[in-house]
Formats: structure tokens, sequence, C-alpha cells
């Protein structure tokens, strides 16, 4: 009898230890504080895509009510910018910032999540993500690399370049050296050019000692900033190979699994936020640095040749057929996109189109 008393006084003592460990452990899971490392591919203090990142770390931070904590390294502090992708997937950092297309050479089919020639705009490839099944496939791309992927930002429709020389028929681009990424460097070395690969922090040197011929890099207010107006004289336009370029958040699969449900969904959303930001900081800063660099630095700003223009679609399309045949991720990835594509020109055709022809020449530069 006292050892039945005994077994059950210990069951149920047991049971209660049990019982107490289960309800609090959502209080010290709610109450646990995590520490992670971002590793970015910009440069230092470069605005929107680096104070973005931060920017995205301190509203993790600020939402999360200090629960989440980010610490932020620009290309170079920890690890080298292109070497970003491969910290998240081995697990040395938790997450990073940068651009798909950088990784073409890891994950050929990450290029259409970032720009693809005479593709969708920000608005489109935004649809694309939140409304078409884009961030899904994204998300299955990355998969096998322990790598899960958030649009963070948009540059909207870039600028088509800064050339050394004119560029005036297909045949300028033969030997030309030119830093450009991307599916859009592809269609470059086609045309018979030399693509030179170059974190954002190597071009204006490189531009200015005559290593490379031309460079792309975002638009108006970037570049002006970075300097380029003094190392090369023609500004093209439009940015054919980039007209929405998405930027990437990205976290570590294992890292990313950790978290409570409402932290990852916090990440998630302070992501969404972050794409909506850094558009509208271009959107609201372009026009005006325009203005300047015409103005003030006396740039020569030159539309393409509409001929060029009719050859670069031609070997953007050829491109983008022989990227996509090289595996079948790309391959799935390209059907997907042009379908989806086929899908918003239509309305595209009689909304955006239309309305800008409408309103085209309200607007003009100052000379």
């Amino acid at each position: 009898m006292e050892r039945r008393e005994f077994l059950k006084k210990t069951g149920i003592a047991a049971a209660a230890a049990v019982a107490g460990t289960a309800l609090s452990a959502p209080a010290v899971l709610a109450n646990k504080t995590y520490n992670w490392k971002m590793v970015t591919t910009w440069p230092p203090n470069l605005p929107v895509l680096q104070t973005g990142a931060e920017r995205f770390a301190k509203r993790v931070e600020e939402v999360s009510e200090g629960r989440m904590k980010i610490q932020v390294f620009a290309a170079g502090e920890l690890v080298p910018a292109l070497g970003v992708f491969d910290a998240v997937s081995q697990g040395t950092v938790e997450c990073g910032s940068g651009a798909a297309y950088y990784w073409a050479g890891k994950v050929p089919a990450a290029q259409w999540f970032s720009s693809v020639p005479f593709g969708l705009n920000a608005q489109g490839i935004n649809a694309w993500f939140y409304g078409g099944g884009g961030l899904e496939l994204w998300e299955e791309v990355y998969a096998p690399f322990n790598v899960i992927p958030r649009p963070q930002g948009n540059t909207g429709v870039q600028m088509g370049g800064w050339f050394r020389k004119k560029m005036e028929t297909i045949e300028d681009f033969k030997g030309l050296k030119m830093r450009i990424p991307g599916l859009g460097g592809k269609v470059i070395a086609k045309a018979g050019g030399t693509v030179v690969l170059l974190a954002g922090g190597e071009i204006f040197t490189s531009l200015e000692r005559g290593v490379i011929d031309a460079t792309e890099w975002v638009g108006p207010m970037h570049d002006l900033r970075m300097g380029f107006y003094k190392a090369a004289q023609y500004y093209y336009y439009p940015g054919w190979h980039e007209p929405g370029t998405c930027l990437e958040v990205i976290f570590n699969k294992n890292a990313y699994e950790s978290l409570p449900k409402d932290l990852q969904l916090i990440i998630d959303s302070v992501a969404m936020e972050t794409n909506l930001w850094s558009l509208s900081q271009f959107e609201a800063g372009n026009g005006e640095a325009l203005q300047e660099l015409i103005t003030k630095h006396k740039v020569e700003l030159v539309s393409f040749p509409e001929p060029l223009m009719d050859e670069l679609r031609k070997m953007s399309m050829e491109t983008l057929e022989e990227e996509a045949d090289k595996d079948a991720a790309s391959r799935k990835v390209h059907e997907a996109f042009k379908k989806f594509k086929e899908r918003v020109g239509v309305w595209g055709s009689v909304s955006e189109n239309a309305y800008y022809d409408v309103i085209a020449d309200k607007y003009s530069l100052k000379g």
C-alpha cells in the first residue's frame, strides 16, 4: 500500500512537471532574444540598397519589440560582396541582402528573379511574386541550397548605362568591355561585348582608368552619387536590360525555421515593407538627380537608337531561350515568367502604357 501511494504521488508530480513545462514553453520562447548577422553585396552607406538593409534590421527589432536583433555588415566587412549567397547557404550567417542575378554561376534560374531584359517592370514583377506564383517558384529554386528568399526592394526601370563612346549600331558592342550582370550581360556577350562582373565599390575606378568601357548601375539618384559622370560622357536610356530589378533578402533555412511563427511573419512582413519603401525612394529621387546631372554636370543624355533597340530585343529573346535550355529549373522559371508577362501585358497595354502615352508630352527635362 505504501509503495502504491508513493508511485501515485510520484506520477502526479511527474505529470505536473510536464504540464508546467508545456505551459511555460511559449512564454520562454516568447522571451528568447535572437541575434542574427546579415551580410550584403552593397558598399557601406549606399543609399536605399545598404541603408535599406539596415532599415530592415532596425524595423525587425522595433516590430519584434527587441526579441530579434540583426547586425548588418556591408560588402567586404565580413564576407566579400559576391560571397553573400554562400555565407547564408552554409549558415555562416543567418541572412543576406543582394540581387539574385549575382548567383547566376551557382543558380542559373536565379537570374529571372532579379530582372529580365525587355521583361516586367517593378509593378509587374511584384505582381508575379505576390499574386502570380513567382515567390513560390523562387523558394523552390533556392530550396536545394538551404536558402529562403524574399523580395526586399526594387530599383524601378534602370538607366541604360554610362558609355565612353556613342552607341549607334549593334556593331558598337563588339569588343566593348562593360560591367553588366545577369541576363542583360548575356545579351551584351551575344552582341560581341566582354562582360566584366564588378562589385559596386569597384566600378568607378575601373571606368575612370579604362579597365571597362561602359557600365550600368542603377539610376540617376545612385549614378550621381557614384560620380560616373566624371568618367564617362554618354548616359544612355532606357534600361532595356533591367526594367524593374528586384532586390532580395535571403535567410538560411535552418535559422528561419528555428524562429517562432510570429517572428517568421515579422521578417516576412518587414521585407515586404522594405520592398515598397525602396521603390518609393528611387521613384522620388531619380527625377531631381537626372535634372542635376544634365544641368549642372552637363551630362549628355542619349536614347538608344530604335534600330539598335530592335537588335537588342531580338538578341534578348534568343538569349533567354538559350539560357533556359541550360537546365530544367531555368526552363521552368522562364516559361512561368513568359506566361505571366503575357497575362499582365494585355491589361498593361490599355492601362499603364496608354496612360503614359497620353501624359508623355506634359513633362520634359530642363536644359
